[in-house]
């Protein structure tokens, strides 16, 4: 392979695309004794956005309640572009499924704690993701959805 065939993976950019946090029942909230209980929903999404230059974003929520009283709710998307030349199509689903957010994660779980923190409350780390196992899970069921037949009415 000559060097302009090499396949190419840089970042170019790392930011905070939105980011906000609420605290609904402050100050009273701060008086809760009790264990939370901690809601997280994340999603991850990439899409070209010129020649060999890609945008991945992962989006998460956080709620966290005691009872039926929010304490705080997190809503946060870290994005990252990347530049990516030379890499096979059909590997290309693999990068920006699982390369990219591997990338941008450890920079969202930090702004997370961050500002949770800065909230008034203890420090939130989020769990380790397994991007290559969602993306795989991912991939089956979409693989489920063509194979099954379509039902009209």
């Amino acid at each position: 392979m000559t060097d302009a065939q090499q396949p190419v993976f840089n970042i170019e950019k790392l930011y905070v695309k939105d980011l906000s946090v609420e605290v609904p029942n402050a100050p009273a909230i701060y008086l809760e004794r009790e264990a939370p209980h901690t809601d997280v929903n994340m999603t991850t999404e990439s899409h070209p956005i010129g020649d060999d230059i890609y945008n991945t974003t992962i989006t998460v929520t956080v709620t966290s309640k005691i009872g039926d009283k929010t304490l705080f709710l997190v809503e946060c998307t870290q994005g990252g572009i990347f530049r990516i030349q030379n890499v096979p199509q059909d590997q290309m689903p693999m990068v920006l499924g699982i390369g990219c957010p591997n990338i941008i994660f450890p920079y969202l779980r930090e702004t997370v704690s961050d500002v949770v923190i800065r909230a008034g409350f203890p420090p939130l780390l989020l769990n380790p993701v397994n991007f290559e196992a969602l993306f795989m899970q991912q991939q089956q069921q979409a693989q489920q959805q063509q194979a099954a037949p379509a039902q009209t009415h």
